[in-house]
């Protein structure tokens, strides 16, 4: 039987999927962890308890967003190389800082630097992505699927640009800077067709 090279395994893109779906499961099930029952029985008990569900929402909705993008982006991948291996670490790192920002706004969501700390995670993991984007055309050219599918990217530029507007605004007001980030939110809600169209498992589009 013949052997499989070094190289021939970096160019799969399998276990990179497999690794990183494990990576975002965990940092679910770290939020899920945190989030706690109310204290007592009643209305007010329960309403206590709503900014931290609210938050958790948020940032449950955020990770569901860039597992499904992230999905579709890999699986119209052909190669990967190092540099994409390290810009998809790069990714799960700011990824892996949402749950104890989910807590911290959870519990001093009228404060400014909590806001502002939850909009330099979200811009980081944005900046993180479009460069994991960058780093794939790279490695599989310019007129490959990721990269006719992605083109220009302005609605990744806009979010970038929403989440730099939003932590300057949290030091005027943290409302001011959530309702930015449910906002980016709700725009990537919608699976990103561009990719899942050139996603040979994936939806039509």
């Amino acid at each position: 039987m013949a052997s499989v090279s070094s190289s021939a395994i970096e160019d799969r893109p399998d276990r990179l999927i497999s690794f990183s779906d494990g990576v975002l499961a965990v940092i679910i099930t770290i939020m899920a962890f945190e989030l706690q029952a109310p204290d007592g029985t009643n209305f007010a008990a329960l309403a206590h308890r709503w900014p931290r569900f609210l938050v958790y929402l948020l940032s449950f909705t955020n990770i569901g967003i860039y597992w499904n993008n992230h999905h579709h982006l890999l699986r119209a991948t052909d190669r990967i190389n190092s540099v994409v291996m390290w810009a998809n670490l790069h990714l799960l790192f700011w990824l892996s800082l949402i749950p104890v920002l989910t807590e911290w706004v959870g519990r001093d969501y009228r404060f400014h630097w909590p806001a502002a700390a939850y909009g330099c995670a979200s811009l980081g993991a944005a900046t993180a992505y479009f460069l994991l984007v960058r780093a794939i055309i790279s490695a599989n050219g310019s007129d490959s699927a990721v990269g006719r599918a992605i083109g220009s990217d302005i609605k990744g530029f806009t979010s970038a640009l929403s989440y730099a507007g939003a932590i300057g605004l949290a030091f005027w007001s943290p409302w001011a800077a959530y309702a930015v980030y449910v906002a980016v939110a709700a725009i990537w809600f919608i699976p990103d067709r561009r990719l899942a169209r050139r996603d040979p498992g994936g939806s039509p589009g």
